[in-house]
């Protein structure tokens, strides 16, 4: 990678429906005032995407959550994957993930969870979402920020018989929260990688 220049953020996801494309729509959108951003989704990846990913400073995995995991799309990425695996390619660049189910809670925490193991076996550094959760007291509402209460990434809720548009506002703002934080922190390794060591 480069270290002229803004961070690239790398969006590696899959959405079935639509609506988790939504989610990295917005977590691209958090990104993209400090850093550039490339979107990849996983099951059309091409070379050329694949050579993205390995320059990117981050990547951002990013799937629905089914039957407790990710979708099998993303799962066949995670898989092919093991090629930079062998060689450690994406070894200290950061990570970060999201998801989104159709139930509030929907075991989101397993596929935030295999994420996280995905980028931990890759030598990633994990980012976590960096907000108190939402909706936590009388006085919150399902409008707040993190409304669904993920640490891990960011979570999103979407009722399964309704379109994309259907994706919950508070849902948007935490994943753009979460590229944002993203971004931020790819700068701030960015910039200890070029600094000499005393």
């Amino acid at each position: 990678m480069s270290l002229s220049g803004r961070p690239t953020i790398a969006i590696a996801f899959h959405s079935g429906y639509g609506h988790t494309a939504v989610i990295a729509e917005a977590v691209a959108r958090g990104a993209a005032e400090a850093a550039e951003v490339v979107s990849v989704s996983v099951d059309t990846i091409t070379d050329e995407q694949w050579a993205q990913l390995d320059a990117a400073d981050a990547i951002v995995f990013g799937a629905p959550t089914y039957m407790g995991t990710a979708s099998a799309a993303f799962h066949a990425f995670a898989q092919a994957s093991t090629k930079r695996w062998y060689s450690q390619a994406w070894a200290d660049k950061l990570a970060a993930g999201f998801t989104n189910s159709g139930a509030k809670n929907g075991d989101k925490s397993s596929t935030l969870s295999y994420f996280a193991t995905m980028a931990a076996q890759h030598g990633m550094h994990w980012i976590a979402l960096g907000l108190q959760p939402g909706w936590a007291s009388t006085t919150g509402s399902e409008d707040d920020i993190n409304r669904l209460g993920f640490f891990l990434g960011a979570g999103a809720q979407s009722p399964t018989d309704a379109g994309p548009e259907a994706v919950h506002k508070s849902d948007i703002a935490t994943a753009e929260h979460l590229g944002a934080r993203v971004a931020r922190q790819a700068a701030i390794f960015r910039a200890g990688r070029t600094t000499p060591a005393a």
